[in-house]
């Protein structure tokens, strides 16, 4: 059977391409005949696609999510406005720039009746008698607005609409009224303000708005999920990726991950985005508010504040010295013995924590000595206790390189290229731009050559 897509809706017209009776006519023409016949109406923006394959399925399942995608990135504001006096309902921010409600909702009023008086015309105004939209310039962005029986609702668009954010518009008003009819007219009749978030939250939902939310992975994932994902090499790639970026900090954005994994591979936006879009679904990546990561972040430093003070408590060896600023004022009525004794006291210090391995701990005590020594101009303490440092950083990037070589050749071997690909390109960073390597190192030539090779694959 023969598989259409009719504005995201599917249609199996029945026949096959070798059994049509209607060969002569164009499937377009066919099936508008046939919706024509059942009571449907067209218009200049229907989009009629003829699927042959799985493949193209998917394609257009891809380019679907894509548009969806860049939409969103196209609204910077959301507005709701009552209808009849032109005040504004709410007013909701999906980008930082800043928009002053007010203003806007007056230089609207005033332009759309400006627009229907009799006998005078707006160019800046261009009325849609299809949709019956309004589209305008304001500043810099682009507005787009369609009445309903009760608000008007506003996008205000770095660009002009796409048909498919413009049929969107129009669904929402037909959904929105509806349900929150009684909120609606209780402000219009009774100036009632009331809980917006149920609004909020539709309006998130209905636009795809979560997809510029914030990111995080989900807390619990079944391991049938997982499975799921580590048979999927994009999917795979994303979700490694999200445990390298949640390591930094705790959420990720959507365009940074398309940035990253396009720096990795060549993969192309949509292929990426649509597999992400596939761990949205499946709740393995989870949209989160700035509210909520703010509160988790506020949280968390919270708690870091408490453990610190409830160490400071039973830890001794925590005291003031620790402070370089209080370092500074001792300096400044400490003679070269004394600061030379000192020297050597942190030194000690430094050298048992690095016999535990305590690498930030050894760090902190040779940057401590290393402040005294050029506080007091003791030249031969500097040259010493920076050579210290040099190889201290030296041996810190040697394992990192390591971990990274072994990461990236485990990843290879088990076939996870994407992986494999950031792994090696974390070693070559290394390689580049820490000095003590020498920038003939054969391996920088042989780390390029493998990922060459593992795009190929992919």
């Amino acid at each position: 059977m023969v598989y259409f897509k009719i504005n995201g809706l599917g249609y199996n017209c029945g026949q096959t391409k070798d059994n049509c009776t209607k060969e002569a006519q164009s499937c377009r023409d066919c099936i508008k005949k046939r919706l024509l016949d059942l009571g449907f109406e067209f218009d200049r923006t229907v989009e009629i696609i003829k699927i042959d394959s799985v493949d193209k399925q998917l394609k257009l399942k891809r380019e679907t999510i894509w548009k969806k995608f860049l939409d969103v990135l196209n609204i910077k504001h959301i507005m709701l406005m009552d209808k009849r006096s032109g005040l504004t309902l709410f007013n909701y921010a999906v980008s930082g720039v800043d928009i002053d409600a007010n203003l806007l909702s007056g230089f609207i009023q005033a332009n759309i009746t400006f627009s229907e008086s009799s006998g005078v015309s707006n160019k800046n105004v261009v009325p849609s008698i299809e949709y019956q939209f309004y589209e305008f310039q304001y500043k810099k962005f682009n507005i787009l607005l369609k009445d309903g029986a009760i608000i008007r609702v506003c996008l205000i668009l770095d660009h002009k609409a796409s048909i498919k954010l413009r049929n969107q518009v129009f669904q929402f008003l037909e959904d929105f009224e509806p349900q929150f009819k009684e909120e609606l007219i209780d402000f219009r009749e009774k100036g009632l303000y009331f809980d917006f978030q149920d609004m909020i939250d539709y309006i998130v939902e209905f636009f795809n708005i979560y997809l510029m939310f914030p990111m995080t992975l989900a807390h619990s994932i079944p391991p049938y999920e997982l499975d799921k994902v580590k048979r999927n090499l994009v999917q795979k790639a994303i979700y490694n990726l999200a445990k390298e970026l949640l390591a930094i900090k705790p959420f990720f954005f959507i365009n940074n991950m398309l940035i990253r994994l396009k720096k990795i591979a060549a993969i192309k936006d949509e292929v990426i985005l649509y597999e992400l879009y596939q761990l949205l679904e499946r709740k393995i990546i989870s949209p989160t508010s700035i509210e909520t990561i703010a509160n988790n972040i506020e949280s968390e430093q919270t708690a870091d504040h408490n453990k610190m003070i409830k160490s400071s408590l039973i830890s001794p060896m925590i005291d003031k010295k620790t402070d370089l600023e209080d370092l500074k004022e001792q300096l400044k009525t400490m003679d070269e013995d004394s600061a030379r004794r000192l020297i050597r006291e942190i030194m000690k210090r430094a050298r048992a924590a690095a016999k535990d391995s305590k690498f930030h701990v050894t760090l902190n005590e040779y940057n401590r000595a290393l402040l005294i020594a050029k506080e007091l101009n003791l030249k031969e303490e500097i040259t010493k206790i920076s050579l210290k440092i040099f190889n201290l950083e030296s041996k810190s990037k040697y394992i990192e390189l390591d971990f990274n070589i072994e990461k990236a050749e485990h990843a290879e071997k088990n076939g996870d290229f994407i992986n494999s690909i950031n792994y090696y390109q974390q070693a070559l960073k290394i390689l580049d731009g820490f000095k003590v390597y020498n920038v003939l190192d054969p391996r920088i030539r042989k780390f390029k050559k493998k990922i060459q090779k593992l795009r190929e694959e992919i």
